[in-house]
């Protein structure tokens, strides 16, 4: 018997007039999945009619007649798709990725201010010769990246919160870097720095203890309408009373000036020994503060 190898099959068939019935829809992932399940349907009723018979061009045809408008078969797809994403949490309802170049630059300025961080720790162990000069450059290649990161975290939209302001943004960063560059010229002064750096220190931690502190108090609001609908029974006393917000950041500026000032005179007059705990009792006056003015009892 001798057969035509031009002659067309059912699956060269299916397969165009599968691609015609497909024409105009956009070509999603989920759409590509139908089309692939109804493309292995059609192939095994054509299969079926053409044992029955058919030519294959004909056998192709009458199971994609039978298969109906494919159009509605999308609809149900994308109906069902939304059904599903109405029955997720909001946190993955409305859930935004971050962007990859942040997520790389995060990496890149993490890895600077985790090789600062490094020098000063094996510094301190006397496991490589860390010089004032050298130590100078950790402290910046700490300060600098992680303000940068903080600002430029802030300015990211999430999936709970609107991105603030520029400015704000960076006032938080700078606010941070103050602070971890207050920390670094306190430890350089350990590390043998004379004791007249102790008042830039000083004056660097608590100008970034302020600067957060006054941005803090008077952050608006950047939540999401999703997510003030899901916690407006849970408000805090700052969220209900902007003035109390206010108040807070005024009490902890306060706080720390004269937790710094004490801790800059003890470690002129009785040494570093007790100098210490000026800074941690600064700390749980804030927590306490933070405490009560947050959540006072209710009457």
């Amino acid at each position: 018997m001798i057969t035509d190898e031009n002659a067309p099959t059912a699956g060269g068939s299916i397969h165009r007039l599968l691609d015609e019935a497909f024409a105009g829809i956009e070509p999603t992932a989920d759409v590509q999945d139908l089309k692939e399940e109804i493309r292995f349907n059609l192939s095994a009723r054509a299969d079926e009619l053409e044992r029955s018979g058919l030519s294959p061009a004909d056998a192709a045809r009458r199971a994609v007649e039978e298969l109906g408008d494919v159009r509605e078969l999308v609809a149900e797809v994308h109906e069902g798709q939304d059904a599903t994403r109405g029955a997720l949490p909001n946190h993955l309802r409305y859930r935004i990725r971050p962007r990859p170049s942040f997520v790389v630059r995060t990496v890149v300025l993490s890895l600077v201010a985790l090789a600062g961080l490094t020098v000063i720790v094996l510094g301190a162990f006397g496991l490589v010769p860390a010089t004032i000069g050298w130590l100078w450059v950790a402290v910046a290649a700490i300060a600098l990246p992680i303000g940068v990161v903080t600002a430029d975290a802030l300015r990211q939209e999430t999936t709970t919160n609107y991105p603030p302001p520029t400015r704000r943004a960076i006032g938080f960063g700078v606010g941070t870097g103050l602070i971890l560059a207050g920390l670094g010229v306190g430890w350089l002064v350990v590390r043998g720095l004379e004791l007249s750096w102790l008042v830039l220190a000083a004056l660097l931690a608590v100008g970034g203890i302020v600067l957060l502190s006054y941005l803090g108090a008077t952050t608006t609001n950047r939540h999401k309408p999703w997510v003030l609908h899901q916690t407006a029974e849970f408000e805090d006393r700052f969220t209900q009373d902007p003035a109390s917000a206010a108040r807070f950041g005024i009490y902890t500026a306060a706080i720390w000036v004269v937790a710094f000032t004490v801790f800059v005179v003890l470690s002129f007059t009785v040494g570093w020994a007790w100098s210490w705990l000026a800074l941690v009792g600064g700390f749980v006056l804030m927590l306490t503060l933070l405490a009560r003015m947050l959540f006072p009892p209710k009457e």
